[in-house]
């Protein structure tokens, strides 16, 4: 099948439809290059990862890189972040099995799509969140995302982009988080219901607060992660991430964030190439049925793609 037929196919497949004539064309150079090197990669064969098409296809590098754009840039973590130090309730864990795997354990509900909106913040809160509720209570309950992009503020704004500090400030502070039946996701910015009855009568999973792990710390990170799904940023805007499909990622990132993700477990191949695996909010025709196996102590302290940088967890 030659390329321009690849990208006929491609556009029926995810549903893409262009202004026009030039626009279409314009995007087909753009796939007919990120095709080209897709293929020249996996051909190379060199990494522990291969790469494939996928909806990201017909959008160059620094147009994926500012469709992600989940952070707003204004300030990067400074001034959202805790300043006080709390202490980190796992630091002497020592009963840390040497691999964890959330989902295993029905402790994660099914990968989900963002869409267009920058909401990967409201994804990230909710898994972790929806992952402490299931490790507390035994009832594994899919949480409502559309919630948090309606009524979250600070300096979080819905679909422009957000923190998950600020959502689980406000579950706290609103008693709680309805489930995503109740509120379900729209992935455009909406009046905030929060206040409604019908939402307030359905708080499904509560949290006391959140906490830190300590800051470029994976070892710390593996212990968190060892009791329950964690929240974190990553800096995923690169052709590597783009276009990842399978097996341990160690490709080209850097460390100040632009998209948030949860970490539901860790491991180590036979090779000896130890791990994260985090759960993302792509869909599931992006990475490893929507999840992605990341290398874990890395000599950097930030891990790879600053995942250490600035994790966080909710307490119940």
């Amino acid at each position: 099948m030659c390329t321009r037929e690849r990208h006929e196919k491609w556009m029926e497949e995810y549903g893409k439809v262009y202004k026009d004539g030039e626009e279409k064309e314009r995007r087909f150079r753009i796939f007919k290059n990120n095709v080209e090197f897709i293929e020249s990669f996996n051909a190379a064969g060199d990494k522990s990862f291969k790469l494939s098409v996928n909806r990201f296809a017909d959008l160059s590098v620094e147009e994926f890189k500012a469709s992600l754009n989940g952070l707003p840039k204004s300030h990067w973590l400074g001034t959202t972040m805790e300043s006080k130090t709390t202490p980190f309730r796992h630091e002497n864990v020592t009963d840390i099995p040497e691999t964890v795997d959330w989902r295993k354990r029905g402790v994660v509900t099914p990968i989900k799509d963002q869409g267009g909106c920058y909401s990967c913040w409201a994804f990230s809160t909710v898994a972790s969140i929806e992952g402490i509720h299931k490790i507390t209570t035994g009832k594994l309950v899919s949480l409502s995302e559309q919630e948090l992009v309606d009524c979250v503020r600070g300096d979080t704004t819905g679909c422009k982009g957000g923190y998950m500090e600020d959502a689980f400030r406000f579950i706290v502070k609103k008693g709680g988080i309805t489930s995503e039946s109740n509120y379900p996701y729209k992935g455009v910015d909406k009046t905030c219901k929060a206040n409604e009855k019908e939402t307030r009568k359905h708080n499904v999973a509560k949290i006391k607060g959140f906490e830190k792990v300590p800051s470029n710390n994976e070892k710390a990170l593996l212990k968190a992660v060892a009791k329950q799904p964690v929240s974190v940023y990553v800096q995923a805007g690169g052709d590597d991430f783009q276009f990842y499909s399978s097996g341990i990622f160690t490709g080209k990132c850097g460390i100040e964030p632009d998209h948030a993700v949860t970490v539901v477990g860790y491991g180590k191949a036979k090779d000896g190439t130890k791990y994260w695996i985090i759960k993302n909010s792509w869909g599931t025709d992006w990475g490893e049925k929507g999840y992605m196996r990341i290398e874990r102590d890395i000599h950097a302290k930030e891990g790879l793609c600053g995942i250490a940088n600035n994790p966080s967890y909710p307490i119940i």
